[in-house]
């Protein structure tokens, strides 16, 4: 599927998406003048699902900020969810109707084996993409790169990984977060007690209670959450990073299909510069809450976006 031809599929399927004047009109020109396709036979997978139900599941997170958590409404917003929204409608595209989202939360513990299972067709969260997990469900081209590190007050003597010697440092459960701070603690003896939380918001509480003496996560979800409740005066992400995350879209493994469709519709989103705007939305500009993260692209992101666009053409 060409980029224009995904672009207008977006236009068309979900007007609140703001696009071009000219890309509307060419594209509203193109669907008058031109019949649609016929619905083809050969469907299968997820896309044979959604075909028959009218729906599609997308799985959120709760407080992953800015990529995927609930506004004041409790409805799922952020940088993946929208991602997500583009993604669906490319995805109706594909099989010639209009599609309905039924939400379904999930958390870093269940999210894998609620795509591998079906309960939800797109999980749009904070997800890393690493060969143990890509052997149970594939992902999306890179969205976000990302890297542990560690929320700590500002007037705790914690200056590096080093000095978690004997603390006590939350994670949350079922992350590369996790794995990372366990295998720091074993390779170096530095004897860390690790407190689960099942949600970053959890794991933020802990540090801001004085339960736990750091949080280790994702620096930009540290960041977004530092944000999200204005405590820039009293907390702050420190240290090198302890791991290298890859953000990914997760969906059905062996599904290619879905796959291609995927495949295709990022590379169009990258080609249309949608990627960098929803990226300065969700980044640069106010969140809901009135705080900004404040955070530029990454050159590795930059690079990953450019030579997403090039093979769209």
């Amino acid at each position: 599927m060409s980029a224009r031809r995904l672009m207008c599929a977006w236009w068309l399927a979900a007007p609140a998406i703001v696009l071009s004047a000219a890309l509307g009109g060419a594209c509203l020109a193109q669907e008058s003048s031109a019949q649609a396709p016929a619905v083809s036979a050969e469907l299968s997978g997820t896309l044979a699902k959604v075909r028959a139900s009218g729906s599609i599941a997308l799985g959120y997170r709760a407080s992953s900020v800015p990529f995927s958590y609930l506004d004041t409404r409790k409805q799922p917003i952020g940088y993946t969810v929208e991602l997500c929204k583009l993604l669906m409608a490319a995805i109706g595209d594909a099989v010639h109707r209009p599609l309905d989202i039924r939400w379904v939360p999930v958390t870093a513990e269940t999210r894998v084996d609620a795509v591998a299972n079906g309960q939800v067709d797109l999980e749009c969260g904070s997800t890393t993409s690493n060969l143990e997990r890509r052997k149970r469900v594939a992902f999306s081209p890179i969205i976000f790169v990302a890297g542990t590190k560690v929320l700590v007050r500002k007037d705790s003597p914690i200056r590096d990984f080093r000095d978690l010697a004997g603390k006590t440092v939350a994670v949350t459960r079922g992350t590369t977060n996790e794995k990372a701070v366990r295998d720091l603690s074993e390779k170096f003896k530095l004897g860390i007690r690790i407190v689960d939380a099942d949600e970053q918001a959890q794991g933020f509480a802990l540090v801001v209670r004085g339960e736990a003496e750091a949080f280790a996560s994702d620096d930009v979800l540290l960041r977004g959450l530092i944000a999200q409740h204005s405590a820039t005066s009293e907390l702050e992400v420190l240290g090198d990073y302890l791991s290298y995350d890859p953000y990914g879209v997760m969906f059905r493994k062996d599904d290619p299909l879905l796959a291609q469709v995927v495949k295709d519709s990022f590379q169009a989103m990258a080609a249309s510069a949608e990627i960098e705007r929803q990226y300065t939305r969700w980044f640069l500009d106010k969140l809901p809450s009135g705080s900004s993260i404040n955070l530029p692209m990454s050159p590795q992101l930059e690079s990953i976006i450019q030579t997403m666009a090039l093979k769209a053409q």
